[in-house]
């Protein structure tokens, strides 16, 4: 193969990734309301179109007779469908809110990257003395083809996007309460804390935490196992009233009410956040004062999540049943952080008077 078909290849690959540049800069723009929406099936479908092509281009790549005209003009029809893969994408995000955005550009940058390995390993390896090199296209074809296959599982509507959100808010938080049911108590007993002191001398000084807790702090600990487990079950029901919205008469158009169900997915992360916060605060030792905070910043979170929903109409009674558990285990916890408060005021005031007793004690 000369040098000035190599140059041509290129030159033409090139052209073609200038191109697709230009047009994802476009989709990164919010489209304008007027513009006809696309149906993620159509683009859906031509994602199917594009991973022919890329089969087709492999095969094309891996021969050893594949003439230069051959090669581009294949080059030019696959990124003909990746440009209007692009372009039907850019569609599909009328009325689409930022999360909806945010996971059809990651589905579509995928496709758009895999290409573009493909074919400057295609280009790349032309020719005879290249046969090293070829091994890897049928790979980089595969690796299209799975990035085509995944747009069939990117949400198409608002409600699943935020929905699939939310339930993964949801499993952040199981990880903070699986973390929170490994707390234990300390030992009473002196013959096993030797032992265990033993046994943890090779351990990592993270193991450690967690196994010197006092029995009111475990009890500090056990109610607030009890908050994230009903906080978990209040997301899992918002996310039941989340996906029921559609068959509501108030929202048939799946981009009505974008804004309030990105505020409450906005508002569930909070959620999340809070408790993350609380479950750092179980160690010990414990910070009484951080785990109050967090309390009250949950309380809140919950009303706001409550007004939310029922801007949408999409409040249900399970819903508030829900709501109404995780607030009296807020409670609980509340009234135990309380007493203990108090408790250390009083042990504080009395040290102070001991200490004090002592001092007019001493002889001078």
């Amino acid at each position: 193969m000369g040098k000035s078909e190599m140059e041509r290849l290129n030159q033409t690959l090139t052209v073609n990734l200038t191109n697709i540049h230009e047009t994802l800069q476009l989709i990164d723009q919010t489209p304008a309301s007027s513009l006809q929406k696309v149906t993620w099936d159509e683009v859906v479908k031509i994602g199917e179109q594009l991973s022919k092509n890329a089969t087709t281009a492999g095969m094309l790549c891996t021969g050893e007779k594949t003439k230069v005209a051959a090669l581009e003009e294949n080059m030019e029809a696959y990124f003909n469908v990746l440009q209007g893969l692009l372009l039907l994408a850019y569609g599909s995000t009328v009325g689409a809110g930022p999360t909806l955005s945010s996971n059809i550009h990651a589905s579509i940058k995928q496709v758009v990257d895999c290409s573009f390995l493909l074919w400057r390993e295609c280009v790349a390896s032309y020719g005879p003395r290249s046969s090293e090199k070829k091994c890897t296209i049928p790979q980089l074809a595969g690796t299209v083809w799975e990035a085509c296959s995944a747009l069939k599982k990117t949400p198409a509507t608002n409600i699943v996007a935020i929905g699939r959100a939310m339930t993964q808010v949801a499993v952040s938080m199981k990880d903070v309460l699986r973390e929170m049911n490994e707390l234990e108590p300390c030992s009473s007993d002196p013959t096993s804390e030797a032992e265990s002191q033993t046994s943890d001398v090779d351990a990592d000084a993270d193991d450690e935490f967690g196994k010197d807790l006092s029995p009111e702090e475990m009890k500090v600990a056990q109610l607030a196992i009890g908050v994230v487990s009903e906080a978990v079950i209040v997301i899992k029901e918002l996310i039941r009233c989340i996906t029921g919205l559609l068959k509501k008469e108030s929202l048939k158009d799946e981009n009505d009410g974008v804004e309030s169900l990105e505020k409450l997915l906005k508002l569930c992360r909070s959620i999340g956040v809070q408790v993350d916060e609380l479950g750092a605060c179980l160690y010990p030792p414990q910070e009484f004062s951080a785990i109050a905070k967090s309390c009250k910043e949950l309380s809140d979170l919950i009303d706001e999540v409550g007004k939310e929903l029922d801007c949408l109409n999409g409040s249900t009674e399970a819903f508030s049943e829900r709501c109404n558990a995780l607030k009296t285990a807020l409670g609980n916890l509340e009234a135990e952080i309380s007493d203990s408060f108090a408790t250390n005021a009083v042990l504080q005031n009395s040290n102070g008077l001991d200490v004090v007793e002592q001092m007019q004690n001493l002889a001078v």
